[in-house]
């Protein structure tokens, strides 16, 4: 069956956990993916599993040697900026974080699918290679252009709001200062207004280390297409970690589940093997649009007041 010409291409690291979610995303996202026989998929994903376990005796410990510099003077002055952002310092506020120059095949990876096209544009327009600028402009950018967000009214308290955008994300809910009596547009002045703020992350390549690692947590496709474009180093934000409860501020689930996995394993999956032809399988899919639903439930109560 002939991919449609709004398909995508999608890169998925086989051999990783879960065999069932990729047999799943096949199935419902990936284009005729309903028509490819299970047995197949369960074939090749058992084969890169294979080769994975073989990598534990013959790239033991290979996550470990990850390089590290420091970044060039001539850019000091551009990463105190980054720093003095209200994003950075609302992003990283917990732990502690620094600036570095990071290599790109050695990252411990928890995502196991990026898009093939996304961010190439950038990448290829900025000759970013020989421009120590652009690239770390691209990594870590202060006014970066942010997606459109469509936004649909589904009732009177119920909301949906989609962006092609894998960042997309719901923050955290704010109690605001009332507009003033008369702006208010409504029957009478306001006591209160509770503000959730539907946006991006601080869109940032960022990285959390542990011991001699480095697992990438934020700009997956800004350093797929950057490695696949030759960029062999990128410009990154590294927030340390010594214990579990500290991961467990800043990781995802699928992290702080088995943060073993992805930090004592003789050898975790890494950002090199998207470009393994026995990992990465290449997946035609239909453009994916990630979705927050956001229903407002008000309840109105009489009580009798606390002393």
């Amino acid at each position: 069956m002939a991919a449609p010409s709004a398909a995508s291409d999608l890169i998925w690291l086989l051999g990783q956990p879960h065999l069932n979610d990729y047999l799943r995303f096949v199935e419902t996202k990936v284009i005729g993916g309903d028509t490819i026989a299970v047995g197949a998929l369960v074939e090749e994903w058992r084969r890169a599993n294979d080769c994975y376990y073989d990598l534990e005796s013959q790239e033991a410990g290979l996550a470990d040697t990850i390089g590290v510099v420091a970044i060039e003077p001539s850019l000091a002055s551009r990463a105190a900026a980054v720093m003095a952002t209200s994003a950075f310092r609302e992003t990283f506020n917990g732990l502690p974080a620094s600036i570095a120059k990071v290599e790109l095949d050695k990252l411990v990876v928890a995502q196991i699918h990026v898009e093939h096209g996304h961010r190439f544009e950038d990448v290829a327009a900025r000759g970013l290679r020989d421009d120590a600028v652009a690239l770390f402009d691209l990594c870590l950018p202060i006014d970066a252009a942010l997606p459109e967000v469509t936004i649909a009214r589904l009732g009177e308290h119920h909301y949906r709001f989609s962006s092609p955008s894998t960042d997309l994300r719901a923050h955290k809910l704010r109690l605001l200062p009332p507009l003033p009596i008369g702006d208010t547009g409504d029957f009478g002045p306001w006591a209160a207004m509770l503000g959730l703020g539907i946006g991006y992350s601080a869109n940032l390549l960022s990285g959390v280390r542990s011991g001699s690692r480095i697992l990438l947590q934020n700009g997956y496709h800004r350093a797929y297409a950057l490695r696949a474009m030759g960029v062999t180093h990128a410009y990154c934000v590294i927030e340390e970690v010594t214990r579990k409860d500290e991961l467990a501020m800043i990781a995802s689930s699928r992290v702080t589940d088995d943060p073993e996995f992805y930090f004592a394993a003789k050898r975790p999956p890494l950002l090199r093997d998207f470009f393994d032809p026995i990992f990465a399988k290449r997946l035609a899919v239909l453009p994916i649009v990630n979705e927050i639903e956001v229903t407002v439930n008000v309840t109105e109560t009489m009580a009798t007041r606390r002393r």
